[in-house]
């Protein structure tokens, strides 16, 4: 057993840069990368990707990542754990174990999956974290669990050089591979719950260094153009230095780490996570040099009975319309065209939602503004049963050119199927995490 490991976090989220991810496994000196590249929003547009074509669902950007990273993982000796198997977690690490055969390297890649349990679940048995009935929500699509460390965990005792993983809460990405190295009981819930304060700082990437966190009035950051990821050195006892690659940008300091360790935390004495209950009200962060943040403290208690489950249903068909107005009287063009849509469609989609972005499309107010904009981008959107139902809001925009105000321009219309998201608890004696392995 080691007294310490080394793991960078090369992706916050799917469409996350690939440069940090190089920057941390050629220069970072890390054991372990783990690239986060999933959440509610992904997951469901994984799943209408798999539903159009069965071999896809895995992240669209898993072969550059992979192609680029194979090379420096195995010359640095680095594995790599990942949630970019998404919806599809089978053909992902296929797909990986493809490439890095194409490219002449010998590779063990595991697959993580079980989270998939839409045949496990009864609509009309569960009902939704509001308490609403979950066959309320329409036609599900789809329902995934998010598994612990578990799955993960025996894929490294397998040797596994990479893991391609579906839905994994996000700190087990990061737990899995401490548990491992470091010989830590998964039945001591105080290192549990260490290891999980660790993994939620790295879990999304350029937060923790400045990305999220930076205003350029209030919270300067230098170097955002070349903003580097962070990586944690974790001992033994549960403890943790936070840092970043020497000479990337950014920053990591008592304000970045505070901000991301309460970032989508409702309750800081109980943060549930498959593997354990943690309580992050006795984390103490000290800055130990520059860019370095020194963590300790942090427990845990008993695992949860039940795990959450993230369920895709067909929600509607969107339509959107976008039209630009510049110059004198800007504002009131764009009001009488939005006036003109909001009759026009008013019995043809189900909702219209009208923004004049520049203005009011994020507060939905003015904020006493003093003097209108020069210009204002009109958008209109609409929700409909059918696509063809959908298509009638970007038509009716683009009808404007001739058939509304003056000197309108630049017109793009949308039609997208929204795939909406709801969460429920599943009893986790349901949920079996399976591995399958493939050589290159």
């Amino acid at each position: 057993m080691k007294d310490k490991i080394r793991i960078g976090c090369g992706a916050g989220f799917s469409g996350d840069r690939l440069d940090p991810a190089l920057i941390l496994v050629e220069k970072g000196g890390l054991d372990y990368l783990v690239l986060e590249c999933l959440a509610e929003r992904t997951i469901a547009l994984a799943q209408k990707r798999k539903l159009q074509n069965p071999a896809q669902g895995y992240d669209p950007l898993l072969e550059r990542r992979i192609e680029s990273l194979l090379p420096l993982l195995a010359k640095n000796k680095v594995r790599l754990i990942t949630n970019m198997g998404a919806a599809n977690p089978l053909e992902g690490a296929k797909k990986v174990a493809d490439i890095a055969r194409k490219m002449g390297i010998k590779v063990r890649v595991a697959a993580v999956f079980g989270d998939d349990v839409f045949e496990q679940t009864d609509p009309g048995a569960l009902a939704l974290e509001t308490g609403k009935a979950l066959a309320e929500s329409g036609e599900l699509i789809s329902a995934n669990a998010y598994l612990g460390m578990d799955g993960i965990l025996k894929a490294l005792e397998n040797k596994a050089d990479i893991v391609i993983t579906g839905r994994v809460a996000d700190p087990s990405l990061f737990l899995a591979p401490m548990v491992f190295e470091l010989g830590w009981d998964a039945g001591n819930y105080d290192l549990m719950g260490k290891g999980t304060v660790a993994g939620h700082l790295l879990e999304c990437a350029g937060h923790i260094t400045g990305g999220y966190f930076a205003d350029p009035v209030k919270k300067p950051v230098e170097g955002l153009d070349i903003l580097g990821h962070p990586f944690a050195d974790v001992f033994a006892d549960g403890s943790a230095i936070i840092g970043k690659v020497e000479g990337t940008g950014g920053v990591i300091d008592l304000r970045t780490a505070k901000e991301q360790l309460l970032y989508e935390v409702v309750n800081p004495r109980e943060y549930v996570t498959p593997d354990v209950v943690a309580d992050f009200s006795t984390v103490i962060l000290k800055e130990t040099g520059k860019d370095r943040v020194l963590v300790r403290g942090g427990t845990g208690k008993t695992k949860p009975p039940t795990c959450k489950v993230s369920i895709g249903y067909r929600a509607f068909y969107l339509g959107e319309g976008e039209i630009s107005y510049a110059g004198a009287a800007a504002l009131e063009r764009a009001k009488l065209a939005g006036d003109i849509l909001e009759k026009r469609l008013k019995n043809k989609v189900e909702t219209v939602k009208t923004d004049y972005i520049g203005l009011s499309s994020a507060h939905r107010t003015l904020f006493g503004a003093p003097t209108p904009p020069y210009e204002i981008r009109l958008r209109v959107a609409g929700k409909a049963a059918s696509p063809e139902l959908a298509a009638l809001v970007g038509e009716e925009v683009e009808a404007l050119y001739t058939n509304g105000p003056a000197g309108g321009g630049g017109v793009r219309k949308y039609v997208n199927e929204v795939i909406g998201i709801v969460s429920t608890l599943m009893d986790r004696t349901q949920i079996r995490p399976e591995i399958s392995f493939f050589e290159s």
